[in-house]
């Protein structure tokens, strides 16, 4: 079982140590009593369903590299930032990544697919098929609780890349991160973007509209926020790229830098 990603071999990777990023896994498996077997069952799933639609890690970075990203969240502010980017005519001067639900979001909106779409397969699946076939990336990840999701889903993909919270293996990568949301902010990282402007990702006490389809425990949801919170205060600290912020509410971000969206027209 190998222990270190091990992306194409042409690509210089940034990825988190995963000797960095264990203890913050002992961390979360023991809050949310995580199995790392029943995780590290659901990686080698999804690495065995990507054998012949396994996208080339390249092609996210060639997507990313170099460009200014924009992330989207599914928090309560993902319509008014998606309203104001529109109107500013924002949107095509950045690559575009969404994490789960906002995918609907930016299709109902903005009529507009994202570049790239990060997601457990745990929200809209019809509107994420929708923009894989209209060209939008999708980077799938695998944990214990969505092994029946990826057996009946990933199949129905043409291409997806995986991702994974343990050990990485053939098709599927750690790229560090644990909600959507945090984990492709760490993806773009890792595909050397330039920076990074956060939308829609509020880490407060409301969930948004676009969010997973359903909440059964609306607690462990805002406990999963709050360690995706402190995960990018995490990584900003080590990272010399630029990292904004522009929700209109919801919680400060340490390292992010809040501005008005007319300030990203610069």
């Amino acid at each position: 079982m190998p222990h270190v990603n091990a992306p194409d071999r042409e690509f210089d990777h940034d990825f988190i140590e995963l000797n960095e990023w264990w203890p913050w896994y002992r961390r979360i498996s023991r809050a949310f009593h995580y199995s790392l077997e029943k995780d590290q069952k659901a990686t080698e799933l999804l690495s065995q369903l990507l054998v012949g639609r396994s996208s080339r890690i390249t092609e996210f970075a060639d997507a990313l590299n170099g460009s200014k990203v924009i992330v989207f969240g599914a928090g309560p502010s993902l319509e008014p930032d998606i309203e104001k980017l529109t109107k500013l005519d924002l949107l095509s001067r950045f690559k575009t990544v969404a994490a789960d639900g906002a995918t609907s979001a930016l299709l109902e909106l903005a009529d507009r697919i994202p570049d790239i779409i990060v997601s457990d397969l745990d929200g809209p699946l019809q509107d994420i098929m929708a923009a894989v076939n209209e060209g939008s990336r999708i980077i799938i990840h695998a944990h214990a609780d969505n092994i029946e999701l990826l057996r009946s889903s990933v199949p129905s993909f043409s291409k997806a890349l995986g991702s994974t919270q343990v050990n990485p293996t053939r098709n599927v990568f750690n790229f560090g991160g644990f909600t959507d949301g945090d984990r492709a902010v760490f993806m773009a990282r890792a595909m050397h973007a330039s920076s990074v402007v956060l939308a829609g990702m509020d880490f407060g006490f409301k969930i948004g509209k676009y969010s997973k389809l359903k909440v059964q425990h609306r607690d462990v949801k805002l406990r999963k926020l709050q360690f995706g919170k402190s995960l990018l205060e995490w990584v900003v600290q080590r990272d010399g790229r630029e990292y904004y912020n522009i929700p209109s509410a919801g919680e400060r971000i340490a390292g992010f830098r809040r501005i008005d969206p007319e300030e990203l027209r610069s």
